[in-house]
């Protein structure tokens, strides 16, 4: 493989500019009260990108209230999710829930032929009543064979964040995942990602001569993607961790690589890619440097209203590592506490070793003793979840939904100037109130 020194380093940020450092930070570890959004939120933009799939949440009417509520889906459309209400005779043990689970799926299928891939999704009230949705897809797949492929996952508000929806999600999907049966090698793109962001990474591939390039999840059921020991695989996503165990159990290899938000991060995680196919340096630098300079002229436009300014990251989505980095290299902010739910070393080693000295990093969460650190810090931008955002607001803090990181196309060298457009806004629309 050729020696990647002579394209632009990696470390290297494209926008205002900002040293990184080697050491691993300390870590703050947190077990108490939590503030955990539902892990059935993962559905709203898992349900857009698999065009023939449908998700059939088994849970309560609160689940049927939380992800209409969250999706705000227009009057005319027709979604492809939908909710199986348990009701007080499921609870009650008047009525056979698995039944009552065959009934619905089937007038499901016969009213919605398009669908080629059915997710029972379970729930806290399904996992209380000890539903096991898993024998349960079993039964219904070999009933609607070879039409339909039925599929379980959970999407408990019990987990650690409501980002482990979408893992849990593509972790289901990884069994079923054909076997490769070539010696050539593959790359796979983990994570789900907008139409527009994956048709720029396929063409920047093609242009570098990696591949045969797949996606997870696909946009179609029949789409899905092989799988064996000579395919290689990005994570475009920091919280899939059961995910890739599971291609690696197939016998994937995991390309290691910061994850590919902002120009700098784009650019390693890609080089990752042309290093394993042994393209060369200079061949990298020209297939990336439009690009990269477009990215770098997008972000330096925020600079004026974020350089300097200091932010606090309550654990929600588990990006809080890899948007901080891009904060603080490509925009000069200052993260002053960076709070994920959950740490994975491996993953995040390369984005842990590009985080500011001064940043403390903390893991799982005691809501009121970080709550405690923050409104000591006052700092000019909090990132969290729905549920402190008026609190804070109230306060006079001004905030970024964590949530919107993940409704928002954001990875690649074309959206580096909207994910920091996403934290310049809430400044400007304070400075414009302050008038």
């Amino acid at each position: 493989m050729s020696n990647p020194a002579a394209a632009v380093s990696p470390l290297t940020a494209a926008g205002c500019g900002s040293e990184g450092r080697a050491p691993e930070p300390e870590v703050l570890r947190q077990r108490g009260q939590r503030e955990v959004f539902c892990g059935l939120t993962g559905i709203i933009w898992l349900h857009r990108k698999i065009q023939d799939a449908f998700f059939l949440v088994v849970g309560s009417r609160t689940c049927a209230h939380l992800i209409q509520s969250a999706a705000g889906v227009m009057i005319f459309a027709e979604p492809r999710f939908a909710t199986a209400i348990i009701d007080e005779r499921d609870l009650a043990g008047l009525a056979d829930a698995n039944e009552e689970l065959d009934r619905v799926v089937d007038q499901l299928l016969a009213r919605r032929s398009d669908i080629r891939l059915l997710f029972l999704v379970g729930s806290c009230p399904s996992e209380v009543i000890k539903l096991d949705l898993a024998k349960a897809a079993q039964r219904l797949s070999q009933r609607h064979a070879p039409d339909v492929r039925v599929l379980n996952y959970s999407g408990s508000g019990i987990e650690t964040t409501f980002t482990q929806g979408e893992d849990a999600c593509l972790a289901s999907l990884v069994p079923t995942l054909p076997t490769t049966d070539t010696a050539e090698a593959s790359l796979l793109v983990v994570g789900a990602l907008a139409d527009v962001v994956e048709d720029q990474f396929s063409r920047l591939f093609d242009d570098l001569g990696v591949g045969p390039v797949g996606f997870l999840p696909p946009g179609k059921a029949k789409m899905l993607p092989p799988v064996g020991p000579t395919t290689r695989f990005l994570l475009a996503q920091p919280f899939l961790a059961d995910t890739a165990k599971a291609l690696e159990e197939r016998g994937a290899t995991h390309l290691p690589a910061p994850f590919p938000l902002g120009a700098e991060g784009t650019t390693a995680w890609m080089r990752a890619a042309a290093d394993a196919w042994g393209v060369e340096a200079e061949r990298f630098d020209a297939v990336t440097a439009p690009a990269r300079q477009r990215a770098g002229r997008a972000v330096a436009r925020y600079c004026d209203t974020l350089a300097g300014r200091r932010v606090f990251f309550f654990p929600d989505s588990q990006l809080e590592i890899p948007i901080a980095r891009f904060l603080a290299r490509e925009l000069e902010m200052t993260p002053l506490e960076v709070g994920t739910p959950y740490l994975h070393r491996q993953h995040l080693a390369a984005e842990l070793a590009l985080l500011p000295e001064t940043a403390r990093l903390s893991e799982g969460q005691d809501v009121e003793r970080q709550l405690d650190r923050c409104r000591s810090a006052r700092p000019d931008i909090t990132v969290c979840g729905l549920g402190l955002a008026n609190p804070l607001e109230a306060e006079g803090l001004t905030t970024k939904w964590s949530i919107e990181l993940l409704f928002t196309p954001v990875q690649g060298y074309e959206q580096a100037g909207d994910l920091a457009e996403l934290f310049a806004r809430p400044l400007r629309r304070q400075a414009a109130l302050a008038v």
